[in-house]
């Protein structure tokens, strides 16, 4: 049966240090993060090797796009991780197959679907982000091969949901080692060698995911192979099915939803030429690479908090997300200062033009401090998904947004056209409002709680 292939050192992440806890399980999610990001990174990175502006311009456009419609993807599997995080601290595992098998059919319907979409519409959402007409037909051609690549992504993040939902952060990170290094070799044959430009920055990202699900999908056989698995736990079942969206569809309309903000800022970038454009989507690779700390730890307290809430510990839940919450806070806190100093070098990296340079070392100097206000509520948001009321997630999300975010950008861009440093300061303070929102909502709940445990 099931229980006989979970291993016990898996569930001590409801006993022990909650601070070692913390740090042993978020390492290889930072590290799986890093690599996954370490694509991205290596895509634009080579081909500002091998081209020039437009081609610059077009992958991180794409890349940009496609990144907003991977953390949708796993905002979805956060659901499926988060059930199988509590039916195995509750020791369900009857439920965790079953969970495992709805996840599986769920989202094969859900790939297809989306695949076919995003393949013929690619032209549209390029033209919706105004693309600089120089780099128009590099992101078009971008997408359209990353948009094949759709299914792949979705089944990593879905058996990548699974081994950590049942406490195992670590052979995940091994399936995108692979991948990583797989996509920089193959970016320095199809870019370089082979001079394909946006195109080849494309095909070796989906080679390199396609290998990374093969792994993975023989990774999970073995695990799964002896645990008494059968066709039923496939079936869609709609309690199951609704547990999965009820968390997982407010995760990936919140992150979608701050996507397509980023998406909108980058419009209003875009607008302002050809230089700017670059020296936007150069900025925000960093800063989804500094993004790593809170990203991964949102993804461990949301696991390590679902196996307490199963387990019956929800107070040890709680200071899961106090000790996660300070750790990242301080680590944001000193990436925001180090890149006072660092920026331009870091620029340098990715590009010679030097007016692109000077624009993002102004952009890069006020966003960073996103790293410190996003900790917070990163943090916050695993816990949210944990206790299943990520829906909470969504609204804080929105009203940043709307309130800060897009309005910061586009009236910054209005007062100050000369520089990208106020504009960079949209992104900060939508995330500080977030904190404060998430801070009080969860006071609020605390207060409720013990109310309600008085009445009983």
């Amino acid at each position: 049966m099931a229980a006989k292939a979970i291993n016990q050192n898996k569930i001590t992440l409801t006993e022990g240090s909650i601070v070692k806890n913390i740090l042993v399980f978020s390492l290889p999610f930072l590290m799986s993060y890093f690599l996954q990001t370490l694509y991205g990174l290596a895509d634009l990175f080579i081909a500002g090797q091998f081209n020039g502006a437009p081609v610059i311009s077009g992958v991180s456009i794409g890349s940009q796009m496609m990144h907003m419609f991977t953390v949708i993807i796993v905002g979805l599997a956060m659901g499926s991780s988060v059930l199988i995080g509590q039916a195995t601290g509750a020791k369900d595992f009857s439920r965790v197959a079953r969970v495992i098998g709805n996840s599986f059919s769920f989202f094969l319907i859900f790939s297809v679907f989306v695949t076919l979409i995003l393949f013929f519409t690619a032209p549209l959402l390029v033209s919706l982000v105004s693309t600089p007409e120089e780099s128009v037909a590099q992101t078009v051609i971008y997408l359209r091969i990353c948009f094949l690549g759709i299914p792949f992504i979705v089944f990593y993040n879905v058996i990548a949901a699974i081994f950590r939902g049942r406490g195992d952060s670590r052979t995940p990170m091994y399936f995108v080692a692979v991948a990583c290094l797989l996509n920089i070799g193959l970016d320095f044959v199809f870019i370089g060698l082979l001079k394909m430009q946006a195109a080849g920055a494309a095909l070796a990202t989906v080679l390199s995911q396609g290998v990374s699900l093969l792994i993975g999908l023989f990774a999970l056989y073995k695990l799964e192979r002896n645990e008494g698995f059968s066709r039923k736990d496939f079936k869609l079942d709609s309690s199951i099915l609704g547990g999965i969206l009820k968390i997982g569809f407010p995760v990936a309309a919140q992150d979608g939803f701050v996507q397509v903000s980023f998406m909108i800022i980058t419009i209003i970038a875009n607008r302002r030429g050809l230089e700017v454009a670059a020296a936007v989507g150069i900025v925000e690779k960093i800063i989804t690479f500094l993004f790593l700390i809170p990203s991964s730890m949102l993804s461990a307290i949301s696991s390590i908090a679902a196996l307490n809430i199963g387990a019956k510990k929800p107070e040890r839940a709680k200071k899961t997300l106090w000790a996660g919450t300070g750790i990242t806070v301080f680590i944001g806190l000193f990436f925001a200062l180090v890149f006072q100093f660092v920026a331009r070098p870091a620029l340098s990296l990715f590009t010679s033009e030097s007016q692109v340079v000077i624009l993002g070392v102004q952009y890069l100097k006020s966003y960073v401090f996103d790293c410190t206000f996003a900790a917070v509520h990163f943090c916050f948001n695993g816990y949210f998904c944990a206790v299943g009321k990520s829906i909470i997630s969504f609204i804080h999300n929105s009203i940043s947004i709307v309130c800060i975010r897009i309005p910061g950008a586009y009236f910054a861009s209005k007062f100050w056209p000369e520089s990208l440093y106020p504009m960079g300061w949209a992104a900060p303070l939508g995330s500080l409002l977030s904190a404060i929102i998430c801070i009080l909502v969860y006071f609020y709940l605390v207060k409720k709680e013990k109310a309600e445990n008085k009445v009983k």
